[in-house]
């Protein structure tokens, strides 16, 4: 049985464009300290937010649809094995009818799925699979909230996970 325990932050959405005023909130960079990993559901838009979140952990990120100037550097997907969970990214997991059955079918052997574009916050388990979505800490659209995700692992399972509203 794995023992070793790991802390993950996830975002997605940040949309964070050079020259822009937005960037990654005070919080998140707080999370990102404490983390030992960073997962980044895409819609990164540049590379100097990757670069920006590596300074704090080592990141993971998949291609999301704003994510031209990462063509070709980022996957579509991504599967890992994080200290025993397997986990799939995907940036636009579909609508949200049907979602949990086509997930399902992507990702047959996933214990968890990490997803983005919607900004909406999603946190569901469905026949012990996990979706989970952190809506974003720099767009938050029509939430009320901007937010960033945070995972623990431990023993070869999820052992907490949770939104968290984040503000700058």
């Amino acid at each position: 049985m794995i023992s070793d325990a790991m802390d993950v932050l996830v975002v997605a959405d940040t949309h964070i464009r050079r020259g822009s005023s937005r960037a990654l909130p005070h919080r998140v960079r707080e999370l990102a300290d404490a983390a030992d990993l960073i997962l980044h559901g895409g819609d990164i838009v540049v590379a100097e937010v990757l670069d920006d979140l590596r300074t704090h952990a080592p990141v993971h990120a998949v291609l999301g649809n704003n994510d031209r100037e990462l063509i070709g550097v980022l996957p579509g997907t991504l599967t890992l094995d994080l200290a025993g969970v397997a986990v799939a990214m995907i940036h636009d997991s579909g609508a949200t009818r049907g979602r949990t059955g086509r997930m399902r079918r992507r990702f047959p052997d996933a214990d968890l799925v990490v997803f983005g574009h919607s900004h909406i916050p999603w946190d569901t388990e469905d026949d012990g699979q996990v979706l989970f979505n952190p809506g974003s800490p720099t767009e938050r659209r029509r939430q009320p909230h901007h937010t960033a995700g945070w995972l623990r692992f431990e023993d070869g399972q999820i052992a907490q996970r949770r939104i968290e509203i984040v503000r700058s």
